[in-house]
């Protein structure tokens, strides 16, 4: 795997609601494009951000409240997909986007953005999805565990990130690397991420992308599906079953990947985003 130059990348902040909103971009003029984590935190989109932007795109990979290094705390109510699409668009308008813009999501931040896409408030202009939940397809049992109140109130701090170091290695699959296990287990040692993690976790509920499929079905917006094939949480089939339902959508498949493909194959996985969103 080619290791890419992430020197033009920068994290910056923005308030949202009085609190510091956290996101990875490239400082550059050029249509902007929303990346949304799910389960994870902008440490996903981090190998294809250079990539965007020598296409001439100003990607922006956002910490959603309370992960990552964002601000803010999740509860049951605020992590869910509709409220968490209604923080996005407040995140957009702080950063002054206006006109339509293109999302992508990947894993539970896809959920995010198919509820924009057919409900809003935002204008998504084109939609991609890496290895995102769709259908009835999650929650997967690691995260379901934690839609019980009695698990969450038993389980520790130690025992929630060696669970979240195994979801992390094999969601990582080939790519993972004690140092990429660290990066993307980080932001858990902080309590307060900790708790909006189990908030998110909680509060996953598959009607939100079960409620999106008639509106999706009778949806013009151009629509780029990208699967790492290996994928063990969220399976290639449902992928294939969205690319042949839903209109106006390209499946790129991803061999060799697993559930966060832009680690297992960062220069396909660049190249077809980039030449989807420029098209």
């Amino acid at each position: 795997m080619n290791e890419i130059n992430e020197s033009a990348v920068v994290r910056t902040e923005i308030q949202v609601d009085g609190v510091p909103a956290s996101y990875l971009t490239v400082e550059r003029a050029g249509p902007p494009v929303l990346l949304l984590h799910g389960t994870y935190w902008s440490r996903v989109w981090l190998p294809v951000l250079d990539t965007l932007a020598e296409a001439g795109l100003r990607p922006i990979a956002v910490d959603l409240p309370g992960l990552g290094r964002s601000g803010g705390e999740l509860t049951l109510e605020t992590g869910a997909v509709p409220a968490l699409a209604d923080w996005v668009a407040r995140f957009a308008a702080a950063l002054k986007l206006s006109g339509p813009v293109a999302v992508a999501g990947h894993d539970i931040g896809g959920a995010v953005a198919q509820h924009l896409l057919v409900h809003g408030p935002l204008y998504v202009s084109r939609l991609a999805l890496v290895n995102s939940v769709t259908y009835d397809s999650w929650p997967v049992s690691s995260v379901a565990r934690f839609r019980d109140p009695e698990a969450v109130a038993a389980i520790t701090a130690d025992e929630l990130l060696a669970a979240r170091r195994q979801a992390v290695t094999a969601a990582l699959a080939g790519a993972a690397t004690e140092q990429r296990i660290a990066d993307y287990l980080d932001p858990w040692t902080d309590a307060r991420v900790r708790r909006s993690w189990m908030a998110m976790a909680g509060a996953a509920d598959d009607r939100h992308t079960r409620d999106c499929v008639p509106a999706l079905r009778q949806n013009a917006t151009p629509k780029l599906l990208i699967w790492g094939e290996d994928d063990g949480f969220q399976k290639v089939e449902y992928a294939e079953r969205f690319a042949a339902e839903i209109p106006h959508t390209t499946l790129v498949r991803v061999p060799d990947a697993g559930h966060i493909p832009t680690e297992n194959a960062p220069g396909q996985v660049a190249r077809a985003l980039a030449d989807f969103l420029t098209a």
